[in-house]
């Protein structure tokens, strides 16, 4: 029993809920849980009184600790905690405690008995419970669904702030992760699984905060961005960290080479519809400017995936494979017109924002059977007649170690 847990919590003006919250979470932590425990707050630059009343927490209470950044960021706060820590396993949770104390041991335990790296507290599984409004719904599902689509994650949920991880580990990935904001914790996670670490889920009962100040279509643009920035490191072999080597689960063939550029492409595919969704929506209504955006940008798609994902070139076939590719337009039309429809029906007054999101998951979903519409049927070497393998884009020769 002689093992610490340290769990950060990252602040920034949260004077009038951090004495509660804290003094909430150590008496829970004081009756329940079995192992010895470190509270640290870490004040990202408050302008308010936070600071104070962290101090004041600090020489209250046996066991917390308060340090302060000079500059704002959750990831900040966080790589800061996590590589000075002298525990056996960090963690952090959001000051407002919206998910339920009790998922904390259940999310710790595999830890420190060294089962799995990393721990996840996921909303969006079987056997969690989730309150909030719908707009924040929408987005939270689109956005894990466009990982899970263009990036291969296997995780289910990258933002709820309920995690941890075995100290050792977060310190070989911290140096590796570059984003010190709102993304930290989606870079870490993938940056975990393509190390073939092993992460666990928990599912957790959440509450939304009604006082929360998340700008959260600025974190979603922000998120976007730092996808497009991992899957850049990813299609240059930069996507690594000197972790102790586990298995590596195998993906089919050629796929890994496939995937990420794949993903890049998916994701300008999917900023170009979208500004042209909004561009559209100015002259006409959402469903006709949702088939012309998706249209448009599905050509450009299928054009580039040919030439960069699945290394064809020339004039030859290039017709019919458009018209191929034109399957991948009439399934996205179906499911992003038909999210757009349900929406709509359900709040006629929606906001051009869940519109937004609502395209985003129908988009995540066609994306992943167009990519295996493209790898199995379209682009498969048997169908390209000469090939057996898929050329290279950089050097427009076959791949003989690769087949599809």
């Amino acid at each position: 029993m002689d093992r610490m847990v340290e769990i950060a919590i990252p602040v920034y003006n949260e004077q009038h809920v951090l004495a509660c919250s804290v003094r909430r979470l150590h008496t829970y932590l004081e009756e329940t849980f079995p192992y010895r425990f470190r509270i640290t707050i870490a004040d990202n630059a408050s302008v308010d009184g936070t600071w104070q009343v962290a101090r004041e927490l600090e020489t209250e209470l046996q066991g917390v600790r308060a340090v302060r950044l000079e500059q704002k960021g959750r990831g900040r706060a966080l790589r800061h905690v996590w590589s000075h820590s002298d525990a056996d396993v960090v963690a952090y949770m959001d000051v407002d405690l919206s998910t339920d104390l009790d998922a904390f041991f259940p999310l710790v335990a595999p830890l420190l008995s060294g089962h799995s790296d990393l721990a996840i507290g996921t909303r969006l599984t079987r056997g969690s419970a989730v309150v909030r409004g719908p707009k924040r719904e929408l987005i939270s599902r689109g956005y894990n669904v466009l990982l899970r689509t263009t990036l291969a994650a296997r995780f289910t949920d990258a933002q709820c702030g309920f995690k941890a991880a075995r100290t050792v580990i977060a310190r070989a990935l911290l140096p590796s992760v570059q984003d010190d904001k709102w993304f930290f914790d989606t870079e870490l996670l993938l940056l975990a699984e393509c190390n073939g670490l092993r992460i666990h889920e928990v599912p957790v009962d959440w509450v939304d905060d009604p006082d929360s100040r998340v700008d959260v279509l600025r974190t979603a643009l922000d998120d976007v961005k730092g996808m497009a920035r991992v899957a850049r490191r990813m299609l240059t072999g930069a996507f690594d960290a000197p972790v102790e080597s586990r298995p590596r689960p195998r993906l089919p063939v050629g796929m890994a080479r496939q995937l990420p550029t794949f993903a890049i492409i998916g994701v300008f595919s999917t900023i170009a519809q979208l500004m042209l969704f909004v561009l559209l929506r100015m002259v006409m209504g959402p469903l006709w400017a949702n088939a012309v955006s998706l249209l448009i940008t599905t050509v450009g798609n299928t054009a580039a995936n040919r030439r960069f994902t699945f290394g064809v070139t020339g004039r030859e076939r290039a017709f019919r494979q458009q018209l191929e590719g034109g399957l991948a337009f009439l399934l996205g039309l179906v499911l992003s017109t038909g999210c757009l429809a349900l929406l709509h029906a359900l709040a006629p007054e929606a906001p051009r924002a869940v519109e937004i999101a609502a395209l985003v998951t129908a988009n995540g979903v066609a994306t992943l059977v167009r990519f295996l519409l493209m790898r199995t049927w379209i682009f498969h070497p048997r169908r390209l007649g000469h090939r057996s393998a898929p050329a290279d884009p950089t050097t427009g020769t076959a791949r003989k170690d690769e087949v599809a």
